[in-house]
């Protein structure tokens, strides 16, 4: 509907413009947005203010000729100028409800648009270290990097799924010492634990494993202990293909799967960290102060230049980062979204400092960067911080076995990215209207409920199927919720665009709210049989959106609870 009204306000500036009213050599583009007062309308738009000053007239004066101009049309009821010159459009009851027969129609398909035309994007997310089990910070940078995913596949774009594993340096050394000492007997109690190894049970299980000489496969390899506590290498090589399966079967239980899964030994392996430095150095942005190799990023916005090769040869963690996105570019994606944790923010102008070093053609700016927050997860009012598994810290699999993997990916994606978010367990496994998941897919099965009760009384009604006549759906509450499914749409587009996968938890919270006040105020099963019929078409067209919006958030729409 929003494109009815920008297309009916083009006419009107049109026509103003053939009469001189408004330069013909001026483009105006009016912006037509939701009222959030509905007794303004249903949208307003204040392209008379905007375009005021080049008619050398007052802008509600203009706001009135505009609504002269309007072309006649049988989706709006009502025109007014509002305030300093907002024009507010009232819509016809009969438009608002095409909405049904168009969501009816288009099924699994309604919300989808081809915005992106197959431009290939790649979105890294989750990238955890293979040295334990996935916690539920990860699970955060899971469940939004997963949905903004769904969401761009949504809007066209063809979307590659990247996992990075940090296997080299201090901590997957730090990893093989650690499952040696329990190898060799070793516990975190005894003296001469490594200081700083990993002290989760989950050691003690990848260590039972070498000695049993068991085979793992990680993605890209089988690995076979030589159980010999006394090689150290074959110890850590067996120790990162395990954790990395264990990483992959927490992901799967998460539902969310890679198409590529990318090893920072890679880069050391194939000679691309090397080429990065030779190409860094040819470019003149290097030099040598205090036996360190430093990159002169103060030349591209950082605050100081950064250690990129360390007195001891050991490149610093952004070096293999700027290789990295390097070969990201290489590989053809010109849009590149990294979600991480906030605590990789200082990263973000290191990693574009080095890319734009390398005069590669890298556009400035890129890659992108969604960074969430940290998680606290509470029960019973009080903080959870330690997992028996992994020793220190809250895990997915946890949370999973605790309240679902609906219920973990739904609160994980809920909140903005840039806040921190409160994972409460007793409220994730509540059956009550203050569920946000259960509330919404309670209003699914709700509608699934009275489909089987109408099946019984042998009227049965396809998924699809529009029946009845719309124009009697008179009610300013049916109104309300046809407006919001036209909205759907749009957020879908909007929430790709700004990467903000929350704005579609809280777009479903809202209309399962209208549901459910319109299910208790109003009988659908009546013995009207044309009322009857045209509020099931509504009730089918509610289904529908709420389903295809708990696909794209990875949540299932169960027709029974």
């Amino acid at each position: 509907m929003k494109e009815t009204v920008s297309d009916l306000l083009q006419s009107a500036l049109a026509a103003l413009q053939s009469e001189g009213t408004l330069p013909a050599d001026q483009t105006y583009t009016p912006q037509v947005g939701n009222t959030k007062d509905k007794s303004h309308g249903d949208y307003a738009c204040n392209i008379a203010l905007v375009a005021a000053k080049t008619a050398g007239c007052a802008p509600r004066k203009l706001a009135e000729m505009l609504i002269e101009k309007l072309p006649q049309s049988s989706a709006v009821a009502k025109v007014e100028v509002a305030g300093p010159g907002f024009i507010n459009f009232f819509m016809s009851t009969a438009s608002a409800f095409e909405i049904v027969n168009t969501i009816l129609d288009e099924a699994g398909q309604f919300g989808r648009n081809n915005s992106g035309k197959g431009e290939k994007v790649q979105v890294e997310f989750v990238s955890a270290n293979p040295t334990g089990p996935l916690h539920v910070g990860h699970g955060r940078g899971a469940a939004i990097g997963d949905c903004l995913c769904r969401l761009l596949e949504a809007n066209g774009y063809d979307v590659t799924r990247e996992f990075y594993y940090n296997d080299a340096g201090a901590q997957i050394n730090n990893l093989g010492l650690s499952v040696q000492a329990r190898v060799k007997g070793l516990t975190p109690e005894d003296e001469s634990w490594p200081e700083d190894g990993y002290r989760g049970d989950y050691i003690a299980d990848v260590a039972k494993a070498y000695l049993a000489g068991d085979t793992v496969t990680a993605d890209d390899r089988e690995v076979t202990a030589s159980a010999n506590p006394d090689d150290l290498a074959a110890i850590q090589e067996f120790a990162v293909a395990y954790l990395r399966r264990e990483q992959d079967l927490d992901l799967k239980a998460f539902g969310v799967e890679f198409d590529v899964y990318f090893l920072e030994s890679s880069l050391y392996d194939d000679g691309k960290v090397e080429a990065t430095v030779k190409r860094l150095q040819e470019n003149g942005y290097t030099y040598e102060d205090g036996g360190a190799m430093w990159l002169k990023t103060t030349e591209f916005g950082d605050d100081k230049d950064r250690v990129m090769r360390k007195k001891d040869g050991g490149y610093t963690y952004f070096l293999p980062d700027v290789a990295y996105h390097l070969d990201k570019w290489q590989r053809g994606f010109t849009t590149v979204i990294n979600e991480q944790g906030a605590d990789h923010h200082s990263t973000v102008t290191r990693v574009r400092a080095g890319l734009q070093a390398l005069n590669a053609g890298i556009p400035k700016g890129w890659p992108d960067y969604v960074l969430h927050q940290m998680v606290m997860v509470t029960r019973s009012g009080q903080e959870v911080k330690i997992s028996k598994r992994a020793g220190s810290y809250v895990t997915i699999r946890d949370l999973i076995d605790e309240v679902g993997r609906d219920a973990t990916r739904f609160f994980l994606a809920a909140r903005r990215v840039d806040s921190q978010l409160t994972f409460d367990i007793d409220l994730a496994r509540s059956q009550t209207n203050e569920n946000p998941v259960y509330y919404i897919q309670y209003a699914h099965a709700r509608i699934c409920s009275v489909l089987r009760k109408l099946a019984a009384e042998g009227v049965a009604r396809g998924l699809n199927e529009c029946v009845g006549d719309l124009s009697l759906l008179t009610l300013d509450e049916e109104k309300e919720i046809a407006n919001q499914l036209a909205k759907y749409p749009e957020l879908i587009a909007s929430s790709a665009l700004q990467r903000e996968p929350h704005t579609l938890t809280h777009y479903l919270r809202e209309l399962a709210g209208q549901f459910h006040t319109y299910y208790n105020a109003h009988k659908v099963l009546i013995e009207d049989t044309a009322l009857r019929d045209a509020r099931i078409s509504l009730y089918l067209a509610v289904r529908q959106v709420i389903a295809n919006g708990l696909d794209l958030l990875g949540v299932s729409a169960p027709e029974e609870m």
